[in-house]
């Protein structure tokens, strides 16, 4: 006998395919929603469920989205996810276009930047309800979804939008963002939470942590601290965050390829994280 018969190869060629899946994206009208929504549809995905606070904004989205040519097809229904009953109404619409929802992208997030002594209770709140309770009540919202859709060998996903705010320290002084440092942390350590929770019910999570990308939300925050030029020269890889970084990463997480990753997260910001903590 050969050494080669001794040898076992798998079939590799349909690792990332995502043919068929139904997806549902919070903050998908833009940013790195809009960017992880061209990616699954590409990938394969049968529907793509965008949803953000702007009708408008979501209809432009799915329009240009379904101007790609995919076989599948970008769906608007906005919804306001800071309101409880909003997440409630969205989860009632989607069911209305399908029985199952295998991918949950919870990426709609708001920021704050003020001193600290200049700082409001109402922003630091508005923020946390956002990031992180609107998550929770998202997530459990969609899990009756999820579950319908998700086997141990092809477990349903949720992806949460964290940031590398929430691993290190976010930024300081006169425009700090103490609350959306803080939201991110518990981003972080809620995808565990829902990782071990879940995981026995055919639900894997992960969470994305992203330095800065040229994005509405990031763009304010990004001229403030030396612009973009400064921002990329000082990150080890010399860049910023571009489209198929947050594409591939949701994509890779969402197949075949990342169905083992559960309660973990990538960090997606060029070695900037650090670069900063170096000696």
């Amino acid at each position: 006998m050969s050494a080669q018969a001794d040898v076992q190869l798998n079939d590799f060629k349909s690792i990332f395919s995502l043919n068929g899946k139904i997806a549902v994206i919070t903050g998908g009208s833009r940013g790195l929603g809009l960017h992880a929504a061209s990616g699954l549809l590409q990938a394969g995905c049968a529907k793509v469920f965008i949803t953000s606070r702007k009708a408008k904004a979501c209809e432009e989205a799915c329009e240009a989205l379904n101007a790609l040519g995919c076989q599948g097809k970008a769906i608007s229904i906005p919804a306001d996810l800071a309101k409880p009953a909003e997440v409630e109404r969205l989860a009632k619409e989607v069911a209305k276009h399908t029985d199952k929802v295998d991918i949950l992208f919870a990426n709609a997030g708001a920021t704050w930047g003020s001193s600290f002594d200049d700082s409001p209770e109402g922003a630091f709140s508005k923020v946390m309800d956002l990031n992180v309770k609107s998550v929770f009540i998202c997530c459990q919202k969609f899990a009756p979804l999820l579950r319908k859709a998700g086997t141990p060998s092809d477990p349903s996903r949720i992806i949460i939008t964290a940031s590398v705010a929430g691993i290190g320290i976010g930024s300081l002084g006169e425009n700090a963002t103490f609350a959306y440092s803080a939201s991110k942390a518990a981003a972080l350590h809620l995808t565990k939470n829902l990782a071990v929770e879940l995981g026995p019910q055919n639900i894997i999570t992960s969470a994305i942590a992203p330095g800065f990308f040229p994005t509405k939300m990031a763009s304010g925050i990004m001229e403030l601290t030396g612009g973009t030029k400064a921002i990329a020269d000082a990150t080890p890889n010399k860049r910023l965050g571009v489209p198929e970084d947050i594409a591939g990463t949701v994509v890779y997480l969402c197949s075949r390829a990342g169905s083992h990753v559960n309660g973990g997260s990538v960090v997606l910001d060029g070695g900037a994280i650090w670069g900063k903590s170096r000696l």
